[in-house]
């Protein structure tokens, strides 16, 4: 049920970047739930492979090229998602990073106190 619930607070923080954010367009609720799941199985699965893959860049830039990493796993999304369309890689890193933000906020949320 958990992973329900962060799954759609996530397909809500795609749908509000996406109406703020000139570049990033999403027909509709049922494309943002889609880009949460597909988002998150990248993250799952291709972003590590990437990361490692990628290890020297992200030591000699102090863990800044994660933010290429994660604007490509984005662009990719994009590429797999026919109602998810973002215009290009500078528009995927703010995605990214307004994202990250908002998700980190709303799962806030969830947490419960475990006093």
């Amino acid at each position: 049920m958990k992973l329900i619930t962060k799954l759609l607070l996530n397909a809500i923080a795609v749908f509000v970047i996406a109406y703020f954010l000139k570049g990033v367009h999403v027909d509709g609720y049922l494309t943002a739930i889609i880009v949460a799941i597909v988002l998150s199985v990248l993250n799952l699965f291709v972003k590590p492979v990437l990361v490692i893959l990628t290890l020297p860049i992200t030591i000699v830039t102090l863990g800044l090229f994660l933010l290429i990493i994660n604007a490509l796993i984005i662009l990719f999304a994009d590429k797999l998602i026919d109602g998810f369309s973002v215009s290009s890689i500078w528009i995927a890193i703010l995605f990214s990073i307004l994202l990250s933000f908002l998700q980190s906020i709303l799962h806030s949320l969830l947490k419960d106190d475990k006093k």
